[in-house]
């Protein structure tokens, strides 16, 4: 018997990311549906490629943040869309009123500090080494708040063979 495990021809890692993309669609949608009011104390942090496909974001977003940026949904956005395969927003960055269109495929994370809930998925687009950047700094009045511990983070990695 192997120690090996077969190649499986069902993309089980790519049906259960798709899953969990959903869940960050659901929860934006519920969102977008109270009129952009986060419940309690809920704040979102939402990372994605902005290379990806069907990103769009302002240039000198994209000069900033050429790889990964992290935006974060807490007191100051507005216009909150959600379709089936993504959504926009609209943020202000220093003090600039800046509209973003973001995919669901996109997403790297998504951290609910409140509640110490995160998710993390694989890129889905081509795999590049993330450059270093600094944090997004939407205006937020308190400044950015610290994701926790991660030990409710979620990640799916099914060891998909490269």
């Amino acid at each position: 018997m192997s120690d090996t495990a077969p190649d499986s021809l069902i993309p089980y890692d790519e049906i259960v990311q798709e899953a969990l993309r959903a869940v960050v669609g659901r929860v934006l949608g519920e969102v977008e549906r109270t009129g952009g009011t986060l419940p309690g104390n809920h704040h979102f942090y939402i990372t994605f490629k902005t290379a990806a496909p069907g990103v769009r974001i302002p240039a000198h977003l994209h000069e900033r943040f050429p790889d990964e940026m992290t935006i974060v949904l807490q007191n100051k956005f507005w216009d909150l869309a959600v379709t089936e395969h993504g959504f926009e927003v609209g943020l202000s960055f220093n003090q600039v009123p800046s509209k973003l269109e973001i995919p669901f495929a996109a997403i790297t994370a998504f951290v609910d500090p409140a509640v110490d809930f995160g998710l993390q998925f694989q890129a889905s687009v081509a795999d590049m080494a993330p450059e270093a950047h600094d944090d997004a700094e939407n205006d937020t009045p308190d400044g950015p708040v610290s994701p926790g511990d991660g030990s409710n983070v979620v990640t799916v990695d099914f060891g998909r063979k490269k």
